[in-house]
């Protein structure tokens, strides 16, 4: 017998219950792993809400980090005792053990802390595919990150730094402005009080930049296409705000001849080979120092409600991690 957080019904953070559930042996190809933390992520949210419609009930969770408990039949890679992380593939992460496939698992580094692994699975493989697939940043490029003190928001302002971009970001309050300056962000942007397309075109010479990072989406999408330079790319990859309507093909031309990217990582960490690359280029610039993960506040998972809560009305400051 084991814990976990269920949805039976989409609605608020209401809705997630805490709860005893059996857990029988690993199957083929699986493992048990006893979940020594867990990652919270907007995209948990989105399920919850029913924005992202899930069969029900579940388990959420995206990504978590543990010890192997138990290896299934056809497991030969791993071992028990090991220490393993994981993001995106299967859900189900709010409990307090699972069974989880053995191929979606990444060892964790010994000088890697099991918290930082489950904070910096989802959001940090996110800031590769966001970096390197979705609009290849180069040396001296300008790049418009909103949300910057936010979990992908800190890891990507630091690796691009690492890159040698230089980072316009967007934030919500002073205090954020600082925390998104310290994890190297050049020009942190208060929407509350300045227009961030008028400060993106004073930082650009009236150019723009050539991609724009935007999980905020409602609230920011057509704006976000007005800083673009001229066959600039837009990546929206959340909704924090609500659903970005759709775009007509024409108000790309209209805005620039510019482009719109709409990835998710399930389909990035998809093929195995692609997930462990982008999962070692990560474990190895965290191990540099260049990208530090900051986690800003953990909650027990028992009070995942509250800590869902929390994220939704931008209380929280870098990553969130649940401790089983």
């Amino acid at each position: 017998m084991t814990k976990a957080m269920r949805v039976y019904e989409h609605g608020g953070p209401e809705v997630l219950q805490w709860e005893d559930m059996e857990l029988g042996d690993p199957g083929e190809g699986e493992v048990q792993i006893k979940h020594t933390a867990v990652g919270l992520n907007f995209i948990d949210c989105y399920q919850r809400s029913g924005l992202y419609p899930m069969d029900l009930p579940i388990t959420l969770g995206a990504e978590g980090a543990g010890v192997i408990e138990a290896l299934g039949p056809g497991v030969d890679d791993l071992t028990t005792g090991q220490r393993v992380a994981y993001a995106g593939g299967q859900i189900g992460s709010y409990s307090e053990a699972r069974n989880i496939l053995a191929n979606v698992l990444v060892p964790i580094p010994d000088n890697i802390e099991d918290q930082t692994a489950a904070a910096m699975m989802l959001k940090g493989l996110t800031a590769h595919m966001l970096l390197f697939k979705c609009y290849a940043v180069q040396p001296g490029n300008t790049i418009l990150m909103h949300a910057a003190a936010g979990g992908v928001g800190s890891i990507v302002c630091q690796w691009a730094n690492a890159i040698g971009a230089i980072v316009i970001g967007t934030v919500g309050s002073k205090e954020k402005a600082k925390k998104a300056k310290a994890n190297g962000c050049h020009h942190p942007v208060n929407y509350s009080t300045e227009n961030f397309v008028e400060r993106v075109k004073e930082l650009t010479d009236g150019k723009g930049v050539p991609v724009v990072y935007d999980s905020i989406g409602l609230n920011t999408y057509d704006k976000s296409m007005d800083c673009l330079d001229m066959f600039g790319c837009l990546v929206s990859f959340g909704n924090a705000s609500g659903p970005v309507p759709a775009i007509e093909p024409l108000t790309l031309m209209q805005k620039g001849s510019i482009s719109l990217s709409r990835p998710t990582l399930f389909n990035y960490t998809s093929d195995p080979a692609r997930r462990l690359a982008a999962a070692s280029a990560l474990f190895d610039v965290v191990s540099s120092g260049k990208v530090n993960i900051e986690i800003g506040q953990t909650f027990p998972l028992a009070e995942t409600a509250a800590a869902h809560t929390a994220l939704e009305s931008r209380q929280t400051m870098g990553s969130t991690v649940l401790i089983p």
